[in-house]
Formats: C-alpha cells, structure tokens, sequence
C-alpha cells in the first residue's frame, strides 16, 4: 500500500458555519467516492480557507462526517489580491494502492477554475 496525496477545493456562496459543513462534507465525500477510499484509508487532512472566511473550522464538518480518527489541522490560505473568495482546500493523505496519476482530484463547482489541468 503506498501513501498518496488528493487534492480538492470547493467555493462557498456564503460565509455561514451550516453552509460550510455542508460544502466541506459535499468535497470529503466527493475526494472518498472517486478514489474508493474509506476512513481507514485517511491518514491525515489539511484544511486551508480563504481570509475571507470566519464562521467555523473546515475540520468540524469532517468531524461532523464521523472522520474522528484521523488528525486533521485548519490553516489560512494566502492572502493574494484577485484570488477566488470563499474557498476552502484540501490536501488529504491517503494509503492506496491505485497509481500517482489515477487519483482523482476534487475541485467542485466554480472551484473547478483554480486547477482546471488537474480537476476531475
């Protein structure tokens, strides 16, 4: 089994804590259902939101999925004028036994333009 990385980002509409459990938990679920991949296959999760965002951490709507095993981290994005607003990223840690270049990166909605050579 080897370890791999996916990535992933979704843009919020608005910055409300519900809105975004639901956005974050709508990408987890996304990054877990393209790659075949369960909660033991998680290693670990890094979260990055856009300054813009205030109302809650990215990492309770993984807890809120019942990823509670697994060590997660929430950091600030960059703050780099003309940046895409609302947007939560995702680098997850993944054991997998599928190849480097069959992993299927997220990028959900209008996030889908900020990685547009890797999103699926």
């Amino acid at each position: 089994m080897a370890v791999r990385a996916v990535r992933g980002a979704v843009q919020l509409e608005r910055d409300e804590a519900g809105h975004m459990d639901e956005r974050v938990a709508a990408l987890l679920t996304a990054v877990l259902e393209r790659n075949d991949l369960t909660g033991d296959d998680l290693i670990s999760i890094w979260f990055t939101a856009t300054p813009d965002l205030h109302s809650d951490f990215p990492a309770a709507a993984a807890r809120k999925l019942g990823i509670t095993d697994v060590p997660l981290i929430c950091a600030q994005e960059l703050d780099i004028e003309g940046a895409m607003p609302r947007v939560v990223r995702v680098l997850a840690h993944i054991e997998s036994d599928r190849p480097r270049a069959e992993i299927a990166h997220v990028y959900l909605g209008a996030a889908a333009a900020l990685r547009k050579d890797i999103a699926q």
